[in-house]
This record gives C-alpha cells, structure tokens and sequence, in this order.
C-alpha cells in the first residue's frame, strides 16, 4: 500500500525551484517539484534565453536532475508560477513528463489531481519506437 504524497511539501519544492527561476524576458517565474518512486524529490526551474526559442522550462531543469541524481520514474508532479500557484505543464513538457513519468503521473492542476492520460491522451512515447 502505497502513502498518500505530501503534496504541501511538494508545492513548497516547486516554490523554492521558483525562487531560482531565470525570467527577464518574460517576468514569469516557473517552478517544478515531482516526487520519484524511490521516495527522492527532485525540483527545477525555467531559464529563458535572449534568442526565447533556447529557453528551458522549469520541467527540463527537473528531469535533468531525476536523470543526475539516478534516474527512476516520477509519481507525482507540481508546478507553480511566480506566486506559488499552481499551473498546467505546456504541451512539450506534457510529453517530456511523459517519457519519464508515463500516463499514471498524477499532477496537481487548478481544476483538481489528474493524470498525465487525462491531461495528454493518445501520448506519443516510447513503446511507439520499439523495434
């Protein structure tokens, strides 16, 4: 049996990614908390770039550190804005969420915890290259 996450912990770790963020361009702070499946948190925050197009967003920074920190598969997912407020993943970071997660993600949402098969169905991954 499986415990309930902390989801006020996991909001104060996308908070604190927040904190980070690098946003002079658009002055939309973005941070991001999920949890991993062997109890780890790991955490990012977007980064913008004068050419816009080379910015990363704050789901980026989180999947590279699940990648640094050994990898695994992330079970619950957070993303806030600039006031600590929760806020959807864009439809790139949707599938990225996707490719580490897979459709059982449960991501908290301004409209309630939904799963990454509900907020992005028919997901293209990585069964779909297997050979």
């Amino acid at each position: 049996m499986t415990t309930a996450p902390d989801w006020e912990a996991l909001r104060a770790a996308a908070r604190e990614a927040m904190s980070h963020a690098y946003a002079p361009y658009s002055d939309f702070p973005v941070g991001a908390a999920a949890l991993v499946d062997d109890g780890r948190t790991v955490s990012g925050c977007n980064v913008e770039n004068a050419s816009f197009g080379l910015g990363l967003c704050a789901e980026c920074g989180l999947v590279s550190q699940l990648q640094a920190t050994g990898g695994g598969r992330l079970t619950h997912f957070v993303c806030v804005d600039g006031r600590g407020e929760s806020l959807v993943p864009c439809g790139r970071c949707r599938q990225l969420l996707y490719e580490f997660g897979g459709p059982d993600l449960v991501l908290e949402t301004p409209a309630g915890f939904l799963t990454l098969a509900e907020m992005l169905p028919q997901a293209f991954g990585p069964d779909h290259l297997a050979k």
